[in-house]
């Protein structure tokens, strides 16, 4: 069964489950809150993890 999540670049409304049922919740959302799935590099790249450079730095 599908439900609705937030989408992790744009924070509208989106889909996660079998995708059978994608209409069904699509008709619990305004249109103007539905992400399309579409974006940009820009908001990928913000989107994306942050690593901890702490994490990353050799001790030695």
């Amino acid at each position: 069964m599908c439900r609705a999540v937030n989408c992790r670049v744009c924070g509208k409304t989106t889909w996660a489950g079998c995708g059978m049922h994608v209409d069904a919740v699509r008709r619990t959302v305004p249109a103007g809150q539905w992400c399309g799935g579409k974006h940009s590099s820009a908001e990928l790249a913000a989107a994306a993890p942050r690593r901890n450079w702490m994490f990353w730095k050799k001790s030695g």
